[in-house]
């Protein structure tokens, strides 16, 4: 029977079903694997998310969700294999899906758990709700724009105005009534403009058409009120709809912002001096944010670091911290985020800033929090202190070099004469006469104890350097390890220990003279850098960077034979002919013997004054005693002994111990063994006079007037080993 229905249901293929409404679904369908790898997906999917199939297939469905979903979608993912349901469209979540061109849109998702071929599979229905989105979006704003009508028409203090369509007034607020003058039965069925002569920052048309297209509009106006006065107001305004959607009035409220507007200004003004303080400061000002980047920085900044503050901007402060400070700086910052305050100048703390060239330049810092400011911004104030510290390290200089000018004149009062008339003196006092007025390099040779430190003050006494410092340096009196800061003075933190800046007597000698004492002993590590010193006329501090620049006249001694030095490799051959310009060589007293009868006199008078004695006498055997002695220590022991001989004499007359003295063999057989066997004798006797003891008051290098290393190294030389004196 054929047009006519069995009876029997029709048979429908349910793959071929599925495929039509997988493909034609008005939703994005799409079926992914446990991992989230899509397997499927419909036409609806590619006109939804701009991707063609082909590109999604075997790809993570995070791909279709926005970047600020992705990390955390997995998780849910798992969370749904372990629990596999059914979840409808509607379920109250905030879904977005993203676009292929990167915009996001709102979706709802239904989920079903599928099994095929016991592969567990998820299919998604994916919905763009943008339009009901939108649709909901302006049910809140009228729902907003209700209650707020309902909430503006309660304010007091606001100034509220309904007016119809024709511009005329059908509310007036008591708010109004105070800030314009006009009370409510005044204003009602007038209109608005002939009232309130409205200045709109645009024209009164582009404010309608925006009102009409928006159905709100808000910004600053200017009302007359009816006395005549002008205020500032904040306006808004809202088209109210009828029940058809047409355009029924429009609410107005306005705020009397014209206080805040002078404040504004004000503050604007005050900004403005801020900014030009800010700007010409004299100081480097610099705005960092809480990661320690700069912000802002002004024109003296610029000026200190040789940065244009292009480059700054964006980096971090360290880039303007010297290297060695820059590792432990962030924790510095770190500490100070943590517990913000202000830092004023002064705080005691060693600063260097680093120019964009490399330099370092020393600073003061005063930081503080900037309050009101978004990310815990810092306020720097930088002060360059370059020129402080010249002036004080030329102070502090000038301190220490009146310090030495005032030592010389006091020890030019001791020695206003050099005593002695024999012609080996006249002699040497003839080539310091010659040599003084010039600005060569004087070598003094001799042995210990013959004056060559006061041959150094009178060269310098005679110069025309007297009016400046005379500084000297005693090479072997200072340990090796100290030598050289002594000599070029040290940086704060250059050493262990350097707790302070010390400024070296090379540089106290600045314009003056330094005496290089006992230069022989300079240890050969120092040598070279004396040398250049002196060759280029600069040299740094320990630990420092900067070049000094030194004006100095040099004197040297030694009571050693620098020529043997240089060629047994123990000194510098160029430094030795750099010191031997002008070398004076200055007798022993034995080879001016006719000059011991004034030393004795001269040194007797003077001691005698000191110690409030008056010995005047001086046996002719005494004299003749202290004549005939080698002196070995020189004017230095006869000065000492004749010291000790004041103390041990009463009344009138000297009476030295004579006993410590052997004179001289004058035998034709004498040889240099005698002498120095009688030099043995003599330094054995002091010994065991002195019990020993070598060094310190009293001690035989005292008694003998040789220092102790002089002493040390005479025992040695003769053979005398401590069992022979205790």
């Amino acid at each position: 029977m054929s047009g006519e229905h069995s009876g029997k249901p029709m048979l429908v293929d349910s793959n071929v079903l599925f495929e039509k409404l997988f493909e034609f679904s008005p939703d994005a369908v799409l079926v992914v694997d446990r991992e989230g790898a899509v397997l499927l997906a419909n036409q609806q999917t590619e006109t939804m998310f701009g991707h063609p199939r082909a590109e999604l297939i075997g790809q993570p469905v995070e791909r279709l969700l926005p970047e600020r979903f992705r990390s955390g979608h997995p998780r849910h993912r798992d969370a749904y294999a372990t629990q596999p349901h059914t979840r409808p469209m509607g379920a109250g979540l905030e879904l977005y899906g993203l676009r292929k061109d990167g915009t996001e849109f709102p979706v709802d998702i239904m989920l079903s758990p599928l099994q095929v071929q016991e592969q567990p599979l998820v299919l998604a229905v994916v919905r763009d709700i943008t339009r009901r989105k939108i649709a909901e979006q302006e049910r809140d704003l009228q729902a907003k724009l209700a209650r707020e009508q309902a909430a503006l028409l309660e304010l007091a203090h606001d100034s509220i105005i309904v007016r119809d369509l024709d511009n005329r007034i059908t509310f007036w607020s008591r708010g109004a009534e105070e800030k314009y003058g006009w009370k409510r039965a005044e204003v009602l069925g007038k209109l608005a403009h002939s009232l309130l002569e409205t200045q709109f920052p645009q024209s009164a048309e582009s404010v309608d058409e925006t009102l009409l297209r928006n159905h709100y509009w808000e910004g600053e106006v200017i009302h007359k009120t009816k006395s005549g006065g002008r205020i500032v107001v904040a306006s808004r305004r809202v088209l109210q709809m009828d029940a058809d959607g047409k355009p029924a009035a429009i609410f107005e409220i306005n705020n009397d912002v014209t206080d805040r507007k002078k404040t504004e200004e004000v503050l604007q003004q005050n900004e403005q001096r801020l900014r030009s303080l800010f700007e010409f400061s004299p100081d480097a000002i610099v705005v960092t944010d809480r990661d320690g980047k700069i912000a802002d920085a002004n024109a003296q900044l610029e000026k200190f670091f040789g940065y244009n503050r292009s480059e700054l901007v964006g980096q971090p402060i360290e880039v303007l911290v010297p290297e060695r400070f820059r590792a432990a700086h962030p924790k510095h910052r770190s500490d100070y985020a943590a517990e913000p305050r202000a830092r004023s100048m002064g705080a005691g703390l060693e600063l260097y800033g680093r120019r964009k060239d490399g330099t370092e330049f020393p600073v003061d810092i005063m930081l503080g929090p900037m309050e009101g400011t978004e990310g815990a911004s810092v306020l720097g104030v930088i002060r360059d202190l370059s020129q402080k510290k010249k002036d004080e390290e030329a102070l502090r200089l000038s301190q220490q070099q009146n310090l030495y000018l005032e030592e010389e004149l006091q020890i030019g009062h001791q020695f206003d004469e050099i005593i002695g008339d024999s012609s080996a003196l006249k002699r040497v006092l003839k080539q310091v006469e010659d040599v003084a007025s010039t600005d060569a390099t004087v070598l003094i040779l001799g042995e210990t104890g013959t004056g060559k430190e006061l041959i150094a003050r009178a060269i310098h006494r005679l110069s025309p350097r007297r009016d400046h410092a005379f500084v000297k340096l005693n090479c072997s009196a200072i340990p090796s390890g100290l030598l050289e800061s002594e000599l070029f003075g040290h940086e704060k933190g250059a050493f262990t220990g350097a707790i302070a800046q010390k400024i070296g007597r090379l540089e106290l000698a600045h314009q003056g003279t330094f005496f290089l004492d006992e230069v022989g002993d300079l240890p050969p590590e120092l040598q070279p850098k004396i040398l250049r010193a002196l060759q280029e006329k600069e040299f740094e501090r320990v630990g420092g960077t900067r070049t000094i620049p030194v004006n100095v006249r040099l004197v040297a001694a030694t009571n050693r034979d620098l020529a043997k030095m240089v060629a047994a490799g123990q000194f510098r051959s160029d430094l030795y002919y750099r010191l031997k310009v002008f070398p004076v060589t200055l007798p022993p007293l034995r080879e001016r013997r006719e000059d011991i009868p004034l030393l004795v006199r001269y040194f007797l008078s003077s001691h005698s004054k000191r110690m409030g004695k008056r010995i005047e006498t001086i046996s002719p055997e005494t004299m003749q005693a202290l004549v005939n002695w080698r002196w070995p220590g020189n004017i230095r022991e006869l000065e000492n002994f004749l010291e000790r001989s004041v103390i041990l004499s009463s009344g009138s007359t000297l009476r030295p111990p004579l006993a410590e003295l052997q004179p001289a063999s004058e035998s034709s057989g004498s040889t240099d063994t005698n002498l120095q066997s009688a030099e043995r004798d003599h330094i054995l006797r002091v010994l065991r006079e002195c019990q020993g003891m070598i060094g310190g008051e009293g001690g035989a290098a005292d008694r003998l007037g040789l220092k102790r290393t002089t002493l040390n190294s005479k025992m040695k030389k003769l053979g005398i080993r401590r069992r022979d004196y205790i």
